[in-house]
């Protein structure tokens, strides 16, 4: 089932890839294996995926030592200050910094590790009051604070846009986010990327492709929907 769900994502993201005429080559699929059994994220390795998105550094810490080690964890929950320290070496991008403190403890535990740690900004786009992450009027001087961290390297932003039954209705959010980090690259800070732009899951990630995304990050449409860890 796995296997078939990745060639049908396959399909639709080279589609979304034609419509926008960008390469597939530009677009990284993330599988957001979160509440998912080691054994569900070996059958998707084995069909080729490498990079799987944790919502909870527990889990990537259970899963990561039984799984193979050229898989490349990205943490893409909300990352508490006092878990930092558990994630920072582990996770390839850690996708959902959303203050400029919790920047300051990544940079605190990196220095530590004597390791360097790759970042996305977390944009509340459309500013939903349950969702974490900057208001996009936020954006520029947070950037400008946590690019002086020398451990801690901004490379693009990330946001969690509504979920919506029709994707076409997140399309202007995900613009949004691109123009903000359009916006950004002119500013040619230091120390501050914006090759990644981190948006769209299953409901609405080809809405997202034509928008720009860089990195999509998909859960239910390749592992089904949501079990608990155990089950």
């Amino acid at each position: 089932m796995i296997e078939e769900n990745l060639k049908e994502i396959q399909r639709e993201m080279e589609a979304a890839c034609k419509k926008s005429g960008r390469s597939l080559s530009d677009v990284r699929l993330i599988a957001v294996s979160k509440t998912k059994p080691a054994e569900m994220v070996l059958e998707a390795y084995r069909a080729g995926v490498r990079d799987f998105g944790e919502n909870k550094v527990q889990e990537i810490l259970e899963k990561a030592p039984a799984l193979p080690q050229d898989i490349r964890w990205h943490m893409i929950g909300h990352l508490q200050k006092n878990k930092v320290r558990q994630v920072v070496g582990k996770v390839v991008l850690i996708h959902s910094v959303d203050s400029v403190s919790l920047a300051e403890q990544i940079e605190k535990e990196a220095a530590k590790q004597g390791c360097e740690a790759d970042i996305l900004l977390e944009v509340n786009v459309a500013e939903e009051e349950t969702k974490f992450g900057f208001r996009t009027g936020e954006v520029e001087e947070a950037a400008r604070q946590i690019a002086k961290l020398p451990h801690v390297h901004i490379q693009g932003l990330m946001t969690i846009a509504p979920f919506v039954e029709n994707s076409e209705e997140n399309r202007g959010v995900f613009q949004k986010l691109f123009d903000l980090s359009v916006d950004m690259k002119r500013k040619n800070i230091d120390n501050v990327n914006m090759n990644v732009l981190s948006m769209g899951m299953s409901g609405d990630f080809m809405t997202a492709i034509e928008e720009g995304a860089t990195m999509i990050r998909v859960g239910t449409s390749i592992f089904g929907a949501r079990t608990k860890m155990g089950e």
